[in-house]
């Protein structure tokens, strides 16, 4: 069990973050309040839920605090009675530095790219973007400026041009939960100090849009159509009209040739050949299964 020197408020909200709290949890390190976003409604039947950090933290009886606002937190954290260390891992939401300064020595952000690389809010969904071979993890301080601030550790991570964001975000969750609980003791301590980023280095991210999901094959080539596919995997998915249908397509590989309304002509000439895609129905189906329902004749 790892000793730890302070305690911990954890700022949190989904899948990837959910990660690094029940880590933290398992490795002993104190937890005294998780903040979390207010319950949103999800699903079909649009039902009120709480996040995955909520749960967790309530099933540790971890007191929960979601505030609308960031500075209806600052009385509940000044009466913690010891100045504690801030962690943030895909909270979802801008900390001003007010809220900042009430930690010691800040907030610790877990952020799922090598920065100055890829500052923002879509990291994991860039990197397949764009074609890179690696990628990794930063273990930050928080800054008020958007993921400028200075970094304790990086850990790398090679990509092979085949993962989707939902894989590779599973995958560097785990690996940053990991180096999380690993380091965190050294920066409590202050034996490891944050070094600056270069700003001059730095790239963005935007915030993705339904809109930004639309597949226009005349402007891109297959290559890059089949990365936009993986990286918009689980939002906002890559949409297409095929055969007269609004489809969602979820897999497909390239080919030189094309042989069925399946297999789309993009600007360099090559095809994007799906493999697997959402049809009208709601349901995943194969090509074969869309060819004889959707397509026949």
């Amino acid at each position: 069990m790892t000793p730890t020197l302070k305690t911990i408020v954890f700022f949190g909200t989904d899948e990837f973050s959910a990660v690094s709290l029940r880590e933290l949890i398992e490795h002993g390190f104190t937890v005294v309040a998780v903040v979390t976003k207010p319950d949103s409604r999800k699903g079909r039947g649009r039902e009120v839920q709480p996040s995955l950090v909520k749960q967790i933290a309530l099933e540790n009886n971890i007191p929960v605090w979601q505030p609308l606002k960031m500075d209806e937190i600052a009385d509940s954290i000044k009466s913690l009675g010891e100045t504690p260390i801030g962690v943030l891992v895909s909270y979802g939401k801008i900390i001003p530095q007010s809220i900042i300064d009430l930690f010691e020595p800040g907030i610790i952000n877990v952020h799922p790219s090598l920065l100055p690389k890829y500052r923002g809010p879509s990291p994991v969904e860039s990197a397949i973007l764009y074609g890179d071979t690696e990628t990794g993890v930063s273990i930050m301080q928080l800054s008020a400026a958007m993921d400028a601030g200075p970094v304790y550790k990086q850990v790398f991570f090679s990509l092979d041009d085949t993962e989707t964001a939902p894989e590779l975000e599973a995958k560097l969750a785990a690996l940053g939960a990991q180096e999380l609980t690993t380091i965190l003791p050294s920066i409590m301590n202050g034996s490891l100090q944050p070094q600056a980023q270069n700003d001059a280095s730095a790239s963005y991210c935007k915030l993705l849009r339904k809109e930004d999901g639309v597949l226009t094959p005349e402007t891109v080539t297959a290559e890059q159509a089949e990365r936009q596919i993986r990286a918009f995997r689980a939002y906002p998915k890559t949409k297409a009209t095929i055969a007269g249908h609004s489809v969602v397509i979820t897999k497909a590989h390239i080919t030189t040739a094309g042989s069925s309304v399946l297999d789309v002509q993009c600007n360099d000439g090559q095809f994007l050949s799906i493999d697997e895609l959402i049809g009208p129905s709601g349901r995943v189906m194969d090509t074969k299964a869309f060819l004889n329902g959707y397509a026949a004749g």
